[in-house]
């Protein structure tokens, strides 16, 4: 008889130890998903802080560019798209979909930014506009605090997918909710993302 309790009590303090276990695993994706959500949530407020910037350097530009209005509503278009890419992808962080959708809106935000750096070269009183080099400045500074969030988005990810697929938190994730991987916040071009971004007027 005391055999039957002393495997009874092993089984007991087994499962427990086993439910003990699995719930630390859980909690750890849980910890670890709530991470690269609101490593995300920094990259958003630094990418709406840009998105507000972009009107004024418009605004600025307006006065000098009078006969390049295509070209400044091609980058305000641009960037009403990319904060729609950005709402999206805040609304669902990690998801593959809303992640390529914002990497292709900022990428195209990218190209409208550069055409229109380029038709400023020609007007040389905007370069030297006070407005402008403010505009231009904190443009810079935000970009410069894109990059760092990414980065760091980017490690809270790596952290969370390691986890999901390391053993034995693989074999528990997906009952978890936690079946598919983050995906990380990826630009097209990595090497002109890897300097310090360059905005001249």
């Amino acid at each position: 008889m005391v055999v039957v309790w002393f495997i009874l009590g092993f089984i007991v303090v087994g499962g427990i130890g086993l439910l003990l276990y699995v719930m630390g695993i859980y909690n750890s994706l849980i910890n670890l998903r709530a991470r690269y959500k609101n490593a995300f949530a920094q990259i958003e407020v630094q990418l709406k802080r840009r998105y507000d910037l972009i009107p004024n350097l418009v605004e600025t530009a307006k006065g000098y560019m009078k006969h390049e209005s295509e070209t400044l509503e091609n980058v305000i278009k641009a960037r009403n798209s990319a904060y729609g890419a950005m709402e999206a992808a805040a609304a669902n962080p990690g998801d593959p979909s809303a992640m390529q959708g914002l990497v292709g809106a900022e990428t195209a935000l990218t190209g409208a930014m550069g055409r229109l750096n380029v038709v400023m070269e020609a007007y040389p009183d905007l370069k030297a506009s006070q407005n402008m080099m403010q505009v231009s400045e904190e443009l810079t500074s935000t970009e410069n605090k894109v990059a760092f969030a990414r980065q760091g988005y980017n490690d809270a990810v790596t952290s969370y997918n390691v986890a999901r697929q390391s053993f034995p938190a693989v074999v528990f994730a997906g009952m978890f909710g936690h079946a598919t991987n983050a995906e990380l916040l990826e630009f097209q071009d990595s090497a002109a993302i890897q300097e310090a971004p360059k905005v001249s007027f």
